[in-house]
């Protein structure tokens, strides 16, 4: 796979663990964060939602950011974890909630909120009377977990943990860091960070559409598509596993 030579866009601390997993494979990569994570001051509400966890009947985490926090508010408050059925969407959210202490369940055949909702565990948790389920996010995003978890009968709460700002940076900073490098691929992580991708392309965005561009689920693959992207990666899943699976899968670039 060294033909290839990809843009990251996840924050920093991801797209640096990511990068240490390509290079192993022999991928160049070059980081340029579209997403800064900035922590939602804790409210009375959120901390009565926190120390009343066990009101569901499932809580569901669907990013690292979110379940970090949501540590970080049951231990700043001396909370002990509650006995509920935990759910993430991928391993590596589960592996921040089991390092401290909590019990998850999650799909281990893809990261994505279609391969959740298959999971056995989680329909089993959710059949029973007035069954509530807590969606742990940042601001926005994956409002298809929570109607399909409402067809299947249950009411859906979020606690929003954070929000997702774009970093500054001066003018023909994406194209000129493309151009300099000979990056031929571009991954992105969620919807928002193709969003910020689109909008720090400005009018460059038709050129750069032209690129392999790498997406976590059907969702934003659909998204890019529909703002004129050519030729869409799903990766099925946002974990350094998928997206070097799709890499081995799609055809290499001729340098």
């Amino acid at each position: 796979m060294t033909g290839w030579r990809l843009l990251l866009t996840r924050p920093a601390d991801e797209s640096a663990a990511l990068a240490g997993v390509l290079a192993e494979a022999g991928v160049f990569s070059s980081s340029l964060p579209l997403l800064d994570i900035e922590p939602i001051p804790a409210s009375a509400k959120m901390r009565e939602v926190i120390q009343n966890l066990n009101h569901y009947c499932a809580v569901i985490v669907v990013s690292k950011p979110a379940a970090r926090i949501a540590v970080d508010l049951l231990n700043r408050h001396g909370l002990q974890p509650p006995v509920v059925k935990w759910f993430s969407v991928g391993a590596a959210t589960a592996q921040i909630l089991e390092d401290n202490g909590l019990d998850v369940s999650f799909p281990v055949d893809g990261d994505d909120s279609e391969a959740l909702l298959e999971l056995p565990q989680l329909r089993e948790a959710i059949v029973r009377p007035d069954a509530r389920v807590l969606i742990m996010r940042g601001e926005g995003g994956r409002e298809l977990l929570a109607e399909r978890l409402c067809e299947l009968g249950a009411s859906v709460e979020y606690l929003e943990l954070y929000r997702r700002g774009l970093p500054q940076y001066p003018p023909a900073t994406l194209p000129d860091r493309i151009e300099a490098e000979r990056l031929n691929g571009l991954v992105v992580s969620s919807g928002q960070g193709f969003e910020h991708l689109r909008q720090l392309a400005g009018d460059t965005w038709p050129a750069l559409a032209r690129l392999p561009l790498f997406v976590p689920s059907p969702r934003v693959a659909e998204m890019a598509r529909a703002a004129g992207a050519q030729t869409v990666v799903d990766c099925r899943g946002a974990s350094a596993a998928a997206l070097l699976t799709a890499l081995r899968e799609h055809p290499e670039p001729v340098l």
